[in-house]
């Protein structure tokens, strides 16, 4: 892992998804957390103040032990037990149906195998439990799908490996979940980036 990857990525990662859109999606998304909770991609922890008083327990999994230490200096609500879990989403260290809510924030577009990070997601869920998302991904227009198919090459780069063109809700599908709310939508910004997905799915 070289220098920018180490150190100067997870910084401009935690300065980018401080901005006002993602905090409104992340006011959509992460209150419905309930029991004990998954998010994987935790990144640098933005997320951690906006989890409820429904949780009892938070483990937060991301590969990169840098951003596992900023998230590890921010304070989660008062009384919720945090556990940093420095592993990929493709191998979660939890047992099969021990979570309630899995959450994934802006993380299906990056991990290397998303089809096998969400039947990762699938086997730790209990049954009933909730797969909770926000992700940016496919545009539906062909002009804005070109420029996503255009710009991929160089953003996989500069981006962490994120991917701009995955189809969010086919991923989760073709997993093995029912979505059982999906909107959709352009967040502000330029639009290859901002064609976003959130909603909730359960085990099918």
């Amino acid at each position: 892992m070289g220098i920018y990857e180490r150190w100067l990525l997870p910084r401009l990662l935690d300065l980018v998804m401080r901005n006002e859109e993602a905090t409104r999606y992340r006011m959509k998304t992460i209150p419905a957390a309930r029991g004990r909770v998954l998010e994987i991609g935790a990144g640098s922890g933005l997320n951690l103040p906006f989890y409820g008083a429904g949780v009892t327990r938070l483990y937060a999994l991301d590969p990169s032990r840098p951003l596992l230490d900023m998230a590890g200096r921010k304070h989660p609500p008062a009384g919720l037990p945090v556990e940093f879990l420095e592993r990929s989403a493709e191998e979660i260290p939890l047992e099969s149906h021990s979570i309630d809510t899995v959450v994934t924030t802006w993380t299906l577009c990056t991990v290397p195998d998303p089809a096998k990070a969400l039947h990762e997601a699938r086997r730790v869920l209990k049954p009933g439990g909730a797969l909770l998302f926000a992700e940016h991904g496919h545009a539906p227009d062909p002009g804005v799908l070109r420029w996503q198919r255009r710009l991929n090459p160089l953003w996989l780069r500069i981006a962490g490996g994120c991917n701009l063109d995955r189809r969010i809700d086919r991923l989760i599908r073709e997993a093995g979940f029912e979505i059982l709310e999906l909107q959709n939508e352009y967040a502000k910004g330029p639009r290859p980036f901002t064609y976003t997905y959130w909603g909730r799915a359960r085990p099918a």
